[in-house]
């Protein structure tokens, strides 16, 4: 009975232990991707706690590869700037990168959902702790955001835990 009875108790947590996989975009055309990005939405996470606006990314391919550089406005109102290279992960068509701001540590960077046009871009990982919503100009309508941040929940994430990124004076692109 007490076999039981705990292995009851246990099934829940063991169904919440591992997210349901999660599907990216069938493919990425990355010099189409190349450019700058502004983020307009985030999920909050420690490598960016000092950007308090203008946060944006600008990628550039190379060889194979995507050199990155990210940067945002920090309180005091200078400009911070990191700069890290994304892989391509094989048989993913471009839709899944992994990125290295800091070897020997990578960051999965899954395209989740884009426009055709290539004018916006959710982009996340696998288990849900990140999460950006990336636009060619520094606001998107509010129509195209709520698209995005239903399509997140579909996919599992809270989107009640993406926040706006204020783009007050953006940055030269």
């Amino acid at each position: 009975m007490k076999v039981l009875l705990a292995a009851l108790l246990a099934s829940p947590l063991m169904a919440v232990a591992a997210p349901a996989p999660m599907p990216t975009v069938p493919s990425v055309d990355l010099a189409r991707y190349a450019g700058t990005w502004y983020e307009v939405a985030v999920i909050p996470n420690r490598f960016q706690k000092q950007c308090v606006a203008d946060t944006q990314a600008r990628y550039t391919p190379d060889n194979g590869s995507v050199k990155v550089e990210n940067r945002c406005r920090k309180a005091d109102g200078e400009v911070d700037s990191i700069q890290g290279k994304a892989k391509p992960v094989e048989g993913s068509q471009n839709a899944k990168l992994k990125v290295t701001f800091f070897w020997p540590f990578k960051g999965d960077y899954w395209v989740l959902d884009i426009d055709p046009e290539y004018r916006y871009v959710l982009v996340g990982e696998p288990a849900r702790k990140y999460g950006w919503v990336l636009s060619r100009t520094p606001q998107l309508d509010e129509a195209t955001l709520s698209k995005l941040l239903d399509r997140a929940a579909e996919l599992g994430y809270d989107k009640t835990a993406f926040h706006r990124t204020a783009q007050t004076k953006p940055l030269e692109p």
